[in-house]
């Protein structure tokens, strides 16, 4: 192996959303539904199990004190709270290192280390019972935004004040569909194939 190919793979990760797939794969071999940017949050996951206990997960370059505060203010939304790092972010002494996934494990917080090469390892887990206790209308919105939008179209990661694709968004894009085919006429409702509720509701 050359010294050019060591480089290659260790190349670290550009971007937040570089981290998306990656950890997005890593929840679906665990069963859970993951979606990008719900409510501020990267990614959040929900299991057909537990549907009113989502995992959140935020992504982030480096290990950083703002990451982690960030994380523990999503404890407000759930208890199950990752930080996902590139393995390459993670302090390189064994002493650091420890030291941090000890840090991760007092605050109930999981960590998730992300390769360049797209594996992801959990090194500590989130506890499912914590304090404070969640802000249960706070999740309530979460868990509605989760539920309503269709498909995944926005990765997670995203640098702020870029345009979401929220599901308010796509109702009204939706609306908006049906009213350039039947200029002038009204619609109460447009629905899809499946057991998906309304997707809007307007009137002309």
């Amino acid at each position: 192996m050359t010294d050019g190919t060591q480089r290659q793979r260790a190349k670290p990760h550009r971007a937040e959303c570089e981290l998306y797939a990656p950890v997005k794969r890593f929840l679906r071999v665990r069963g859970l539904d993951p979606k990008g940017e719900v409510r501020g949050c990267d990614v959040v996951a929900v299991s057909p199990k537990e549907p009113d206990l989502p995992v959140v997960v935020e992504l982030k370059r480096a290990v950083t004190l703002a990451g982690v505060l960030q994380c523990v203010d999503r404890f407000a939304v759930t208890d199950l709270v990752y930080l996902a790092v590139p393995s390459a972010a993670l302090p390189r002494s064994k002493r650091g290192a420890g030291g941090f996934k000890r840090l991760c494990r007092r605050l109930g917080l999981g960590l998730l280390a992300v390769e360049a090469d797209g594996a992801v390892s959990a090194l500590a887990e989130p506890l499912a019972v914590r304090a404070p206790r969640r802000n249960r209308q706070r999740a309530a919105r979460v868990l509605a935004e989760h539920a309503k939008r269709r498909g995944d179209p926005t990765p997670g990661g995203r640098p702020g004040g870029v345009r979401q694709m929220t599901a308010y968004r796509q109702r009204a894009l939706r609306c908006a569909a049906v009213l350039h085919r039947a200029p002038g006429a009204s619609c109460t409702a447009t629905s899809t194939a499946g057991s998906n509720p309304p997707a809007a509701t307007c009137t002309g």
